[in-house]
């Protein structure tokens, strides 16, 4: 069956046909181009395969660079040629009707997975190639020693065919016979050879031993020497070589001539470096990435006597936005731009900038006065930002925040140099951006510990390092204990006992909150049914009611109604006993949607109080809207009153509270009660319940049966 003119197969021809155009120069081949075209057109109809298959395969990408290797394309300019075709028309010819954005990403993907299937088939390759040249090395100087007391017709046959280069020179380093293979790898007659001597090739890279090797070597010190070494060319290009010197005996075993063999590495040698360099630097910007600027601070860090470090860690402000709203080729347009200017503010002797990923730079100077020239480098960071960068016809604003970190080399090794800037940057960050600060000891400790704590938190609540003390809640009427507030504490192994404020933000940010949350409410909820058990109720005031705080996040949560429904039947306890409270700031505009696990819960007897009353500047119109029956007024509005006589305006906005939630049927519980006065005017005042010091710290659940027994007797 014919394709049609312009059918799949015709743009797959198409694609491979450009392909052989681009890299065919650069191919070491005996075929024809339109031959290696048909050779490529079979590797062009599995990239074609991989790009629409519906799991992208990466080793379809890796087998595709083996097999150029294998089609003799060795060239690093013919991997280079190959992956800008891929990256032009791939997609073009070969993507179909699929979405462009994911067809360009599994592209890239496939880019990647054959740059490594190149580069690992070539080091397969030049691995045996070198077993071979070394075979074959062995194998020359055996029969080159052999040549010298047997016949020169074999000497000389191997000595001239041999792939390597080959050359012989006496012990003053005159040389007297090489081979073709030398000959054209420094691309020079044998005329020009002559007359040559071995110390006239010295090069300014050679490594420190080898010219001291030579010397023993021709002294009879050692039978032989391997070394890479350089040469120049005629032409002044530089010649990289593996070689292999060996001294040649006489039938008496005296010292008589030195034998060289020659590999030419040049190729290979570039191929590495340009590997390395790509291992090394940022593959979008072109600075130094985060392997290399480690190595440079390691070295920074490692410095003598009276040297410094100063080290920038600069982070955008806003960047996630640039990305969402403008895309992220946008965005890496912005990134570009940004390392040009911080590469211009990193020009004199010991500085650099470096991309660790992201929007994330670092700007490094060294030397004796580093104090001074790392503010003086930030400086011109946050002054090479001011000039907003326009990107396809917007002028973007580009803010930054830095954290600085200097000292004295010897000190501190770079993951905590690192962690350190990171630590001051996002403190940058926090105190609202484009700015900078200098790292401090202390503020860095709290947020080590801060992080030690969040990263603790799991496995806490696995190894039972959790506990719960209780506060009783105080009838002002009749001074009678009409239940407890659960109170959660965290027995940490290095820092003691820890109240909430250490990690219940903590458990928040992390989402542990839900979990630890069920576990303080299934605690607190079987306690309550003790208290039932041991001290009872009466029908003036019911069980003894204890009362959890709800975090937002736990609000939110899909399985809170049912997680208390199910805590409460397991337990026994009637849903009046239990108060959920629930501050004032997590229901601040609240919907219907996140009041509807408040309502349900509030139908089934369960009581909701509102916390913290008084914090949130909420309207208090909102409070007929709200599923509620308590108001929690914070200690705030007790601290005027524990002086005689009270605050007159505290007590007037005390009153209005209290008239208010009363007119609500809303009772009214005040915390931080401290003084006998402060409970004595809240009495008059009207309100219900309170709970203080004044009455008992946060303790064992045993306290308050002792709290409530004695209430009863007395």
């Amino acid at each position: 069956m014919i394709a049609e003119p312009d059918g799949p197969e015709d743009r797959l021809r198409r694609f491979a046909t450009i392909w052989s155009r681009a890299v065919f120069p650069a191919t070491s081949t005996s075929l024809t181009r339109p031959e290696f075209e048909e050779r490529l057109l079979p590797l062009a109809r599995r990239l074609s395969e991989a790009l629409r298959a519906r799991n992208l395969d990466a080793e379809e990408g890796k087998a595709v660079g083996a097999a150029l290797i294998a089609a003799h394309c060795t060239d690093p300019d013919a991997l280079s040629r190959t992956l800008e075709c891929v990256d032009a028309y791939l997609v073009l010819y070969c993507g179909g009707d699929g979405p462009q954005e994911d067809l360009r990403i599994r592209s890239a993907r496939l880019q990647h997975a054959m740059a490594a299937g190149f580069a690992q088939a070539l080091r397969e390759r030049t691995l045996a190639e070198q077993e071979a040249i070394s075979v074959a090395a062995l194998q020359a100087q055996g029969v080159v020693a052999q040549a010298l007391h047997a016949t020169e017709a074999r000497f000389r046959a191997v000595f001239e065919g041999a792939a390597i280069g080959i050359g012989m020179a006496d012990l003053e380093g005159n040389i007297l016979q090489v081979n073709g293979a030398l000959l054209r790898m420094f691309g020079i007659t044998e005329q020009t050879m002559g007359g040559r001597n071995v110390r006239e090739w010295t090069h300014p890279e050679d490594a420190p031993q080898t010219w001291t090797l030579y010397d023993e070597l021709v002294r009879g010190e050692r039978e032989h020497y391997h070394v890479e070494k350089a040469f120049y060319r005629p032409d002044g290009t530089v010649l990289w070589t593996n070689l292999t010197v060996s001294l040649l005996r006489d039938a008496d075993g005296n010292p008589q001539y030195q034998l060289a063999l020659m590999e030419d590495t040049t190729e290979r040698r570039l191929l590495n470096l340009r590997l390395r360099y790509e291992a090394t630097h940022d593959a979008l910007t072109g600075l130094p990435n985060r392997t290399l600027f480690f190595e440079r601070l390691e070295k920074a860090l490692g410095a003598g006597d009276n040297q410094r470090f100063g080290l920038c860690y600069l982070d955008l402000d806003g960047f996630k936005t640039i990305n969402d709203s403008l895309g992220h080729a946008a965005g890496d347009r912005l990134l570009v731009e940004v390392a040009d200017r911080l590469q211009s503010c990193a020009t004199a002797p010991g500085e650099m900038v470096a991309r660790l990923g992201g929007d994330e730079f670092v700007a490094l100077t060294t030397g004796p006065d580093t104090e001074r020239e790392v503010d003086e480098l930030a400086g011109r960071i946050m002054n090479a930002l001011i000039t907003p960068v326009s990107i396809d016809g917007r002028d973007l604003t580009v803010r930054g925040s830095i954290g600085i970190v200097e000292g004295p080399a010897g000190e501190r090794g770079p993951a905590e140099v690192l962690r350190s800037a990171d630590i001051t940057m996002y403190r940058a960050k926090s105190a609202g951006g484009n700015r900078f600060e200098l790292a401090d000891p202390e503020a860095d400790a709290r947020a080590i510990t801060r992080h030690g704590l969040t990263t603790a938190l799991p496995a806490a609540l696995d190894r039972n390092e959790f506990f719960i003390e209780y506060q009783p809640l105080v009838h002002l009427g009749d001074g009678s204990v009409r239940g407890a507030e659960a109170l959660v504490r965290w027995l940490h192994p290095q820092h003691g006992v820890l109240g909430p404020d250490r990690f219940i933000p903590l458990a928040e940010h992390t989402g542990l909150i839900v979990p630890l949350g069920r576990w303080v409410l299934d605690q607190s909820v079987r306690q309550a049914k003790q208290w039932q058990e041991r001290h009872g109720g009466n029908d003036a005031t019911g069980p003894l009611r204890i009362n959890v705080n709800l975090s937002p996040c736990q609000l939110s949560h899909p399985g809170l109604v049912q997680d208390t429904v199910d805590i409460l039947e397991r337990a026994g306890v009637r849903p009046d006993a239990l108060c959920l409270e629930v501050t004032e700031s997590a229901l601040i505009g609240a919907d219907d949607d996140l009041l509807k696990p408040l309502r349900q819960l509030a139908e089934m007897g369960v009581d909701i109080a509102l916390d913290d009353f008084g914090t949130g500047y909420s309207n208090l119109a909102n409070l007929r809207r709200l599923p509620v029956s308590i108001l929690k007024l914070d200690r705030s509005f007790t601290q005027g009153m524990q002086q005689f006589p009270a605050d007159p305006v505290d007590l007037k906005i005390v009153e209005g509270i209290v008239s208010l939630a009363h007119s609500l049927n809303l009772a009214v519980t005040v915390e931080g009660v401290e003084t006998g006065a402060q409970a004595e005017q809240l009495r008059i005042l009207g309100c219900d319940t309170a709970q203080g010091w004044y009455y008992a710290r946060p303790g064992p659940p045993d306290r308050l049966h002792e709290l409530a027994l004695v209430d009863a007797t007395g």
